[in-house]
């Protein structure tokens, strides 16, 4: 498609797109009495308006039902969680016994270490990404040295190139060869939270388990952003948050995937509480866990309901659209969004450059972009202008133009703000 830098034809994007009446089942922030046009989604989704029924509801049913809520309510609370399964798998390309919500997610990986890493004396390492998140890298030195190991001999950091902003796949999959039997785990981000740049999951899980390794995912950046086919590309385990692409709320639940061949194993290692006992047998109090045979297993305590009800609302609106339609639109508003970047560039003769790799394959919904010659006093202007994205040091804006609740014509719009803060 030929792209024009023109309202109309934004508006005309916008009349022809299948989800354009979604954006109305979102609440936006004002600023100057006017909503903002809403980046952040790759940091903290905006607040789907079903969100506070789903709530009420729970709240509703404690009010008039106190504790005979957990089996009387309209959703019981004691299986609440049950209710994302199967909607979930379909969003992470995975069985529905294979996925289950609780706590949060590096809470989530740190349980999901204690089953999958497992270090020895010879085979202890842990492959990750260069700078990756804190709290990933934070996680993963604490596991080590909680093993015994010294992080600077037992975490092998992956690393781009000398002046490039992606990481190579066959970097990667050098680094797994040369640790070879030194290594446990292979545990990276699915998506670079800096760059945007989307990793070859598939090949690099297929590299880990030929060295013996395990291999999980970090899926912060991915889950509800790309297509992921977890199940049939035999990641051992994932995590992932639910605040960011899927509209769940601040700091709320994390969503878990668990290889099915791991299920129903009395001897795994894993930390076990109330909740992954049989559900069948819970109530009976018995001294011995009986695991569920599933990735509920790994529950440890009752569901947060009121936590977990946000996230239900927006899960169904995903089971509602469908990863497939909402890619659709991701791959096209993000094309515009790069085209109306390099027409600004042109017009203001700047010296913008995105980070995020072009093909399709390797970036989902976010554009990182240097704004080479422009300080922090840009994205301020941004900012008072109604423009809500996201700041990284040392001059890099990141944009995600999430498809449940972007517009073409925004698109257009920020182009112009953008342009009038450079030239002011």
């Amino acid at each position: 498609m030929k792209f024009e830098n023109s309202r109309g034809f934004a508006k005309n994007m916008d009349r022809e797109d299948a989800l354009a009446s979604y954006k109305d089942q979102f609440i936006f922030p004002k600023v100057n009495g006017r909503k903002v046009i809403y980046f952040t989604g790759n940091s903290l989704g905006l607040q789907p308006k079903s969100a506070r029924k789903y709530v009420d509801d729970i709240m509703n049913d404690w009010a008039d039902l106190a504790v005979e809520g957990h089996f009387k309510a309209r959703k019981p609370w004691w299986d609440y969680h049950e209710r994302f399964s199967a909607k979930l798998s379909k969003i992470v390309g995975a069985k529905p016994h294979e996925i289950t919500v609780m706590n949060t997610l590096t809470v989530n990986l740190h349980l999901l270490m204690v089953s999958f890493y497992r270090p020895e004396k010879k085979r202890f390492k842990i492959i990750c990404e260069e700078k990756a998140f804190p709290s990933d890298q934070y996680m993963i030195a604490s596991q080590v040295r909680f093993h015994g190991f010294d992080p600077r001999e037992a975490v092998v950091e992956v690393k781009k190139r000398q002046g490039e902003h992606s990481f190579r796949t066959e970097d990667i999959l050098k680094v797994i060869k040369e640790v070879g039997e030194e290594c446990a785990l292979v545990l990276i981000g699915g998506v670079n939270y800096y760059s945007g740049q989307v990793l070859d999951i598939k090949t690099i899980t297929r590299a880990g388990h030929e060295a013996g390794a395990k291999v999980g995912w970090d899926l912060a950046h991915a889950a509800g952003n790309i297509e992921l086919k977890l199940h049939q590309w035999e990641v051992d385990f994932a995590a992932w948050c639910s605040y960011k692409y899927m509209n769940s709320g601040p700091g709320n639940a994390s969503g878990c995937f668990i290889h099915e061949k791991y299920h129903g194993l009395n001897d795994i290692p894993r930390f076990e509480g109330w909740w992954g006992h049989n559900k069948k047998r819970r109530f009976l109090m018995e001294p011995q866990f009986e695991p569920e045979a599933n990735a509920h297993a790994w529950q440890i305590s009752n569901a947060p309901v009121l936590a977990l009800a946000p996230y239900l609302a927006s899960v169904e609106m995903f089971d509602e659209v469908g990863m497939d339609a909402l890619i659709a639109k991701r791959n096209k508003i993000v094309a515009y969004l790069e085209f109306i970047l390099h027409e600004i560039d042109r017009e203001v003769k700047g010296n913008f450059e995105i980070i995020t790799p072009s093909h399709q394959e390797e970036r989902g919904t976010q554009l990182s972009v240097f704004l080479h010659g422009e300080g922090r006093e840009l994205f301020n202007y941004l900012m008072e202008n109604g423009v809500i994205t996201d700041w990284r040091e040392p001059n890099v804006i990141r944009l995600a133009p999430a498809p449940f609740y972007c517009s073409y014509e925004e698109m257009y719009d920020f182009g112009q703000i953008l342009k009038k803060g450079i030239l002011k």
